[in-house]
């Protein structure tokens, strides 16, 4: 059968500071492609929607799987499958991915038709096993799948995370992915799933509490295959396992593998495990993404994040003593009125660390979403991009987003204003020398894509396409592996 995997458009975030390659769709090709399809896939990221067209044309899919792990993705995804059934009415319309698991029928039921199923879960094994089905027309009987004509039996867990590894000969523009400063950069997985509960994460609740590792040989494979300088990981909470870490850096050494290394973690991991990013340190680790999320102990117990400020400000020792550079999180609350701004902007300026904002968005299969969900003041699907309020805010909506982008402005002159040029210019001249200008390119966006008048303004937007408003729930009291896509696994799959 032929398939053609499309992932969709850009965010606002991922205007600016990065572009990931497509990996779980890339994932999702190699195993379909392992099942004997004949695959294609196209990124919306770096390739047009008339590109798009043509490639519909002349592949003449019979069967078209988009990615959906982005609320924000939703309606576009929609109209593009509406355009598909009207060229090729026979073709078999699905959708996958993080996001879209947690709300199946209800985006089945607004696309009329034009998507045939949302396979929920792992891709891996629930694309492979819908494709297998859709000859005998038993689409509704694939695991994790939700069609018009029924929904299909619980998502499965792949058995290893080892293979297939992504299918990356499929991309035609790789030297458009990128992260910061790794221009160009590939991404990888070590690990799936995140032992935590933060209130504001679904990755717990998709994976049912589970952790999964990839075998150290397969991870350290999977790197040496790969042509760029730069390296994305991927996981959620890198090196939970010191063991894991320190066995994929010793395949990494005996193979002679250098990279350079971008990761995310969290600062208890960090503290505890400090051993360990010190070797990957000296493997190429340069980059650090750590998610402190709140500044004071109110907020971080909001967020459930099980760390304390004094631990979150250890952990930046360390990075500093290490010599990581270390880009932080903070999620902005609505509350926050312009004394809050004006502390982290303070305190995000007092430091020598890099400091992004994002705003807490309650997204399905998170707790918040069942606990305060009833209070959103939209239900429009691109404003979930965590990039704008969707929540009753303190300060009249036009103050908070200004706000809002004056604290980032602040925090991006500091890293990318003329002082801050001056020691990148030696960077800047590489990337340029060897053709790769998306980094160059992201020191000049800032203003066209960070600004007050288009945030707002997005809020007026026509709205087509909105989301489901859940009942309430008191999650303290309900069993909470009613939010889990795949249930809990058995010992075996965890850690």
């Amino acid at each position: 059968m032929r398939v053609l995997l499309v992932h969709p458009s850009a965010l606002l975030y991922s205007e600016l500071f990065l572009r990931l390659e497509p990996l779980g769709l890339e994932r999702v090709a190699a195993a379909v492609r392992d099942a004997g399809h004949d695959v294609r896939i196209v990124d919306l990221q770096t390739h047009t929607h008339d590109e798009l067209g043509r490639e519909l044309g002349t592949f003449r899919p019979e069967a078209v799987g988009f990615g959906l792990n982005y609320l924000a993705n939703v309606p576009e995804v929609i109209d593009l499958a509406k355009e598909i059934k009207q060229r090729a009415p026979g073709t078999h319309v699905f959708v996958g991915g993080h996001s879209v698991s947690f709300i199946g029928p209800h985006v089945l039921a607004q696309a009329d038709g034009a998507i045939d199923a949302v396979v929920r879960g792992e891709g891996e094994v629930g694309a492979t096993e819908l494709l297998s089905r859709l000859p005998d027309g038993a689409a509704s009987e694939s695991p994790g799948a939700v069609t018009l004509d029924g929904t299909g039996p619980t998502p499965q867990l792949l058995d290893s995370i080892d293979r297939p590894l992504p299918a990356r000969d499929l991309l035609t523009r790789r030297n458009k992915y990128f992260i910061g400063v790794l221009d160009p950069a590939a991404s990888v997985e070590f690990t799936r799933g995140c032992p935590w509960d933060c209130s504001f994460c679904s990755a717990w609740t998709f994976y049912g509490r589970s952790y999964r590792k990839m075998s150290p040989e397969a991870a350290a494979e999977d790197i040496a295959s790969i042509a760029e300088p730069g390296v994305f990981i991927v996981d959620d909470v890198a090196f939970i396992k010191p063991d894991h870490g320190d066995a994929i850096a010793a395949e990494l050494e005996r193979r002679g593998v250098r990279k350079q290394y971008y990761l995310e973690t969290r600062a208890d991991v960090l503290l505890r495990h400090t051993d360990v990013f010190e070797r990957w340190r000296r493997l190429g680790l340069n980059y650090m993404f750590l998610g402190m999320e709140a500044l004071d102990a109110e907020g971080l117990d909001l967020f459930r994040k099980r760390v304390s400020p004094d631990d979150n400000i250890k952990a930046l020792e360390v990075a500093r003593r290490i010599g990581l550079t270390v880009a932080i999180n903070l999620i902005v609350d609505p509350r926050w009125d312009r004394k809050q701004f004006q502390l982290v902007r303070e305190w995000a300026l007092s430091v020598p660390e890099i400091v992004h904002l994002t705003v807490m968005t309650p997204y399905p299969g998170t707790e918040i979403w069942h606990t305060e969900a009833r209070k959103l003041t939209t239900l429009d699907y691109r404003l979930f991009d965590i990039q704008h309020a969707v929540l009753p805010t303190t300060l009249p909506l036009p103050e908070f987003y200004q706000e809002l982008v004056r604290t980032q402005a602040i925090i991006n002159r500091k890293h990318l204003g003329a002082a801050a040029l001056l020691k990148t210019s030696k960077v800047v001249a590489r990337h340029l020398a060897h053709g790769q200008t998306n980094f160059a390119r992201m020191l000049w966006k800032f203003k066209t894509v960070y600004n007050a008048d288009r945030q707002l303004g997005d809020h007026a937007l026509p709205v087509h396409y909105e989301l489901p408003l859940p009942e309430h729930h008191d999650v303290s009291r309900r069993d909470r592996q009613d939010l889990y896509i795949h249930p809990r696994p058995p010992r075996a799959h965890t850690a």
